[in-house]
């Protein structure tokens, strides 16, 4: 669902962007973090959860791959606002550092899994759970069906946005400029996906995740942490977070295993790939592609070599590298917005 650059028209990325910047200025306005210095922390674990997340890829059938995203959770444990940022914060970082998503697409890909899934899932979440206990059955259902939802609304969106480019941006011969299957293929083609695979994955892992910190975190859920927050207080960051941080730890250990999914996702081929596909590559496509060359493409480092043990560990050192960066990134902000907060 990172949709590369070259795949879409400029007329659609640049107001995809232009939405984007208002709905950032609005998520900062709105969960305030000049007044909500206990959340930055939790909206740093959840962008770092999200990005480690999306390094796990599984098989589709036809050749093709999946991964969770992660976004719902996010909405669930900080709210909505907050995982816009913190979902958005992934994307970036995926985009400029390794060249997961494109650059001249950043709107657009943030819009998709930043903003209409973690907010149509917790919707969906608010609606099914109601007041029902966090982890109950009840509870349980209403994050299954919300994180399946939201992961295939967003694919949806991402279809759409593929789809309507043949439609729209040709060449005087009538051959595409930029995506290249119509909304008939990429619709269905990305519903697939995500309904069958990438659903239910995320899905499971929402509900699993949720049950974890529930019992081992409770502090990054917004709503328990309110409740008990006088003894959330009297304990360290590190004994609030070992629980998490043991499972980061094992994610980054275990993230290599995302190199076993050898298939390219739909939409996200490399230019000579869409060559083999349709027998050229679309001028608009050529024009933009693959004009960003990312410090560490496709979570790897070149040098390391293009054997497994090498690549696996290129692929530890980006999971680490990318959770520091993400981490880091989102404290800095709040800490600029602390600042300019205070002149004023």
């Amino acid at each position: 669902m990172h949709l590369p650059d070259g795949y879409l028209s400029p007329e659609t990325t640049l107001p995809a962007l232009a939405v984007m910047l208002v709905v950032w200025y609005i998520s900062f306005k709105k969960i305030q973090l000049i007044h909500n210095q206990a959340l930055i922390p939790s909206i740093a674990l959840c962008a770092a959860f999200s990005f480690i997340l999306m390094m796990f890829n599984i098989p589709v059938v036809g050749g093709s791959s999946a991964h969770a995203v992660g976004a719902v959770l996010v909405a669930i444990l900080v709210g909505p606002w907050a995982a816009v940022l913190a979902v958005s914060t992934t994307l970036i970082i995926q985009a400029f550092l390794f060249g997961d998503g494109g650059i001249l697409a950043i709107g657009v890909n943030c819009l998709n899994m930043a903003v209409i899934m973690p907010f149509s899932g917790y919707a969906i979440y608010r609606l099914i759970s109601g007041k029902a206990t966090l982890g109950s059955k009840r509870n349980s259902v209403a994050v299954f069906v919300a994180a399946y939802i939201g992961i295939n609304l967003a694919g949806l969106a991402a279809g759409i946005e593929m789809g309507i480019q043949p439609l729209f941006f040709k060449a005087a011969n009538g051959a595409p400029l930029y995506g290249f299957y119509s909304l008939a293929v990429a619709v269905p083609a990305m519903l697939f996906t995500h309904s069958l695979f990438a659903g239910p994955l995320e899905g499971v892992i929402s509900v699993l995740a949720l049950g974890y910190v529930v019992k081992f975190a409770p502090h990054l859920v917004v709503r328990e942490a309110q409740r008990n927050i006088d003894n959330l207080n009297s304990q360290g960051w590190l004994a609030k977070n070992k629980a998490v941080l043991a499972v980061f730890i094992g994610a980054i250990i275990l993230s290599p295993l995302g190199l076993l999914t050898s298939g390219t996702a739909y939409g996200e081929w490399a230019p000579q790939e869409v060559k083999q596909l349709i027998g050229y590559i679309p001028a608009g496509m050529a024009q933009h592609a693959d004009k960003w060359h990312a410090l560490m493409p496709d979570y790897s480092l070149p040098k390391f070599g293009a054997g497994f043990m090498s690549q696996s560990m290129g692929y530890v050192l980006s999971a680490l590298v990318g959770i520091l960066v993400i981490s880091a990134l989102i404290l800095l902000s709040a800490k600029l917005t602390r600042r300019l907060e205070n002149r004023n």
